[in-house]
């Protein structure tokens, strides 16, 4: 994939590993348009890097989604980039029944639901386009799941089924789907579990992550891990069992 030229929409991108994805693709001579949920993020992002075009969209929202697609389609009709990277991660104990569940943000709807409809809206545009390519963020966890954040998991792990079977599906349209699988980074996801966890901070910072992800894109790797997770990708079943039990061990 050549990250340069491009015409790229990035969800959730007002922070965090969304941000820094933009950042680096208008350093590499792309033109880049990000939405997120909140307007005061995204104009913070704008006025620090002014090259960014940016749209309040919860992706969560079928009215919003159809918004979008239709103010993207219509105001920037090159678009052949879509990172389908918004998410959010909760902890949520079943040991209490459904109740925290149902008493936060739907991380099915906003997580797995979200980019599989945007896909779907906007193959038809990216379909003959030159460069056309699909990047899912999905996560480390969506291998080895984490017992404190099981929907978030789950989630993740349909993201990368949906990775996967997507790829082959489309790939005869000249659509390449490409999916990056992060580690623990240090960004604002899940402030209230990190704080739990004794104001938990990530070794790994968006920035040096979205460096090896830009290079994984224009060396065409179409599954991007990083450090543990780039293990992850390559491991059986039995390797990753045991990750599973080193990580939940405390639960």
């Amino acid at each position: 994939m050549d990250i340069s030229g491009n015409t790229v929409l990035i969800t959730g991108g007002s922070s965090g590993i969304g941000l820094a994805m933009a950042r680096a693709l208008l350093d590499a001579g792309s033109q880049v348009i990000v939405c997120a949920r909140r307007e005061e993020r995204l104009l913070e992002a704008r006025e620090k890097h002014p090259g960014l075009h940016v749209k309040v969209c919860d992706v969560a929202s079928e009215r919003q989604r159809s918004e979008l697609v239709e103010w993207v389609v219509t105001g920037f009709g090159a678009l052949n980039v879509l990172v389908n990277n918004a998410g959010v991660q909760r902890d949520i104990d079943f040991t209490k029944g459904i109740a925290e569940f149902l008493a936060g943000e739907n991380e099915l709807r906003i997580n797995l639901e979200a980019p599989i409809l945007l896909s779907g809206l906007f193959v038809p545009h990216l379909t003959g386009k030159k460069g056309a390519a699909i990047v899912n963020v999905s996560s480390g966890l969506g291998f080895v799941p984490a017992a404190k954040m099981p929907v978030y998991c789950a989630s993740k792990a349909g993201v990368h089924a949906f990775s996967m079977a997507l790829r082959h599906q489309i790939l005869p349209l000249g659509i390449k789907v490409f999916e990056v699988v992060p580690p623990a980074v240090d960004t604002d996801l899940n402030p209230q579990g990190r704080a739990a966890r004794g104001g938990f901070k990530a070794n790994l910072g968006a920035t040096e992550f979205v460096a090896a992800v830009m290079k994984g894109l224009a060396d065409d790797h179409y599954e991007i891990g990083y450090g543990m997770t780039e293990g992850f990708l390559r491991a059986s079943r039995a390797d990753l069992d045991r990750s599973f039990q080193q990580m939940n061990s405390r639960w």
